[in-house]
């Protein structure tokens, strides 16, 4: 592997790693509630981010895919994402006793966060390919 590749995934990660920092934060900021709202968010801004650069990847900017590839899937959203907290989250609440939070966590995080992604990967794939035609 080229040094450009390690490069490229190590600059995303910290780029999406600051970001998953701050926007968890600040969405958990949105309630008083004992319950994982900042990584919710982060969750499903991450899912929808994913559907959206894919689309970008073979459309306008497929002729640089593999390193923005690099950069900003493996990358940035690889250190965006938290489907690793996701999971901790989960366990506590179960752990804590909350099932029906717990339960409520997961159905959102993986429903939502599943049609985010396919729906800005349908609105990146019709608006952005069809304006090179």
């Amino acid at each position: 592997m080229e040094f450009s590749t390690f490069f490229a995934v190590a600059v995303g990660g910290g780029l999406g790693a600051v970001s998953r920092y701050l926007v968890a934060n600040l969405g958990q900021s949105w309630t008083t509630a004992d319950f994982p709202l900042g990584t919710l968010v982060v969750n499903i801004i991450g899912c929808a981010l994913i559907g959206l650069v894919t689309a970008l990847l073979i459309g306008p900017l497929s002729q640089h895919r593999e390193f923005l590839r690099l950069l900003l899937i493996v990358g940035v959203l690889g250190g965006f994402t938290t489907f690793s907290t996701f999971a901790l989250d989960s366990i506590e609440l179960f752990e804590d006793g909350r099932i029906r939070q717990a339960v409520i966590y997961i159905l959102i995080s993986n429903v939502v966060g599943i049609l985010a992604a396919c729906i800005s990967y349908k609105i990146g794939t019709t608006f952005l390919i069809s304006t090179q035609t």
